[in-house]
């Protein structure tokens, strides 16, 4: 039982680092888009990072990527051995 929440919390916790990554340019302004340039920092930096919003949202889209996981390995039966394999096995 341990053992599949450790596996199951892994899989979330790779499902929300990539979203996160995925998230995170959304909505960002860049102090060169508001002409606002703060002295000693590139154009390319932020003016008003909302990291409580990022984490909100990557949260929310990968519980909803993880849901969507788990109801197609538990009800499904799909896993990693159910997608077709591209390359041939050549040691046959």
């Amino acid at each position: 039982m341990a053992q599949q929440i450790a596996a199951s919390f892994a899989v979330y916790f790779v499902i929300w680092w990539i979203t996160l990554f995925a998230v995170l340019p959304f909505g960002l302004r860049t102090q060169a888009e508001d002409e606002h340039v703060i002295a000693g920092t590139v154009e390319s930096a932020p003016t008003k990072f909302r990291a409580w919003r990022v984490v909100f949202f990557t949260t929310l889209v990968s519980a909803l990527i993880y849901g969507a996981w788990y109801v197609a390995s538990h009800y499904f039966g799909l896993s990693i051995d159910s997608i077709p394999k591209i390359i041939p096995d050549y040691d046959k």
